[in-house]
């Protein structure tokens, strides 16, 4: 890895090594974070990438450029990215319904009542849910772990149980996923609101289905290895098991408890449940790398996975009536502050810089993991970032708002 002077890509040095002592101190030092690693990139170089803390519980190993880190929804763009390579093939459409490709959702309702031990009342949706609705997350569909309505109970549910399981690495496969998801209500008609949810998990459901591929073997092939993103997967083989970190969750008062040890991980063994929705594990240098792919117009190295055109029409807001999240948005939890921000074809986009409050271009892109990670790319700066932890949840501090106000602060 190479790391280019950032005074010769417009950064003030000094005001860019501020990041690390920030990160140290009110997270490091403090316990508030387990370790954090940071990459930064302009005009396609590296100009900055800094590694603080212990990569396991009880070693003195840091991290570094070779750790593997859990990145939950950052799987996400990358789903969509491969659904993307299909509707470019001509296999499937944004404006697809989604029953077209997934029979199992020809008949879903949208809750009009019952629930905690009632038989639910259902209504039809207005309009079918279309591809467009996974991946700008409008579908109606929802997360459990939101804990805020009698639908996200049922997805809760044990597997004695009739409902959606979200064991991503239980018995069940992404068939049976979906056969079970699709028996219970939406929370909306399609197209209404936006709500965070497995929407990316079902159009994983679709790639698979559509390219007649496992997702992971899709993903893999079409995706990663051209990349020559050698670290990504949804399992972390033997021979680099050593390499993945320890994540933590957060326990209240009491701080954060071990959530996943790095050396008996689940991610050490294959999952029966592919989740195009949060599955995926990374380096920092390998989702640079897809960064570097979609701010190229879709291509990297003389490899092109996306046309140009197709980038752009991912990284445009879909929200209904050029809205934002502040005002559609019906989620408990996203990976984004809500205003001045809309949603495109699997990514977050910038509308209104002023409305965001934080410092960022109109048309920037970006998303994030429950697990702390996050990314995004600023086509005006000819800027990404890829930041590093983990900790869950993500919205436990503002540590993405304070880096992006640090980072921008050292533009020249």
């Amino acid at each position: 890895m190479q790391i280019k002077a950032p005074e010769k890509h417009g950064f003030d040095p000094a005001r860019l090594q501020r990041l690390d002592g920030f990160i140290k101190a009110r997270y490091l030092d403090t316990g508030k974070l387990p370790h954090a690693q940071i990459l930064i990139s302009r005009d396609n170089e590296i100009v900055h990438f800094s590694s603080q803390g212990a990569a396991r519980e009880g070693s003195d190993k840091p991290v570094d450029e070779g750790s593997i880190f859990r990145i939950a929804s950052m799987t996400k763009p990358i789903t969509s990215v491969a659904f993307m390579m299909l509707v470019e093939q001509g296999k499937v459409a944004v404006d697809t319904p989604v029953h077209d490709i997934l029979p199992e959702f020809k008949n879903t309702g949208v809750y009009s009542g019952g629930g905690g031990g009632v038989p639910f009342i259902t209504k039809p949706t207005a309009q079918p849910m279309r591809m467009l609705d996974l991946l700008r997350h409008t579908s109606g569909l929802t997360y459990g772990f939101q804990y805020r309505s009698n639908i996200d109970a049922v997805y809760r549910a044990t597997p004695s149980d009739a409902g959606p399981v979200e064991n991503w690495y239980g018995e069940a496969d992404l068939d049976t996923f979906i056969t079970e998801l699709a028996k219970t209500p939406l929370e909306f008609s399609p197209g209404e609101a936006w709500n965070y949810s497995v929407s990316t998990d079902v159009l994983g459901a679709v790639v698979q289905r559509v390219s007649g591929m496992p997702l992971d073997h899709f993903i893999a092939a079409k995706i990663l290895t051209p990349l020559k993103m050698h670290d990504t997967g949804f399992m972390v083989p033997a021979d680099k098991a050593e390499r993945l970190v320890d994540c933590y969750a957060w326990a209240g008062p009491s701080g954060r408890i071990m959530y996943d040890r790095g050396e008996t991980s689940m991610w050490l063994k294959q999952p029966k449940l592919v989740s195009g929705g949060g599955g995926l594990v990374s380096t920092a240098l390998d989702y640079h790398r897809f960064c570097l792919m979609l701010a190229n117009g879709g291509e990297l190295d003389g490899v092109r996975i996306l046309g140009r055109k197709t980038v752009e029409l991912m990284t445009m807001n879909h929200l209904p009536g050029k809205s934002d999240l502040s005002t559609l948005s019906q989620s408990l939890f996203s990976e984004t502050q809500n205003g001045g921000v809309g949603f495109g074809l699997g990514v977050a986009v910038t509308q209104d810089v002023a409305k965001a409050m934080i410092p960022g271009s109109a048309g920037e892109y970006y998303w994030g993991g429950m697990f702390s990670t996050s990314f995004f790319i600023d086509p005006v700066e000819k800027l990404h970032v890829v930041f590093m932890t983990q900790l869950s949840p993500s919205l436990l501090y503002p540590i993405r708002r304070e880096l992006k106000t640090l980072i921008y602060s050292a533009l020249t």
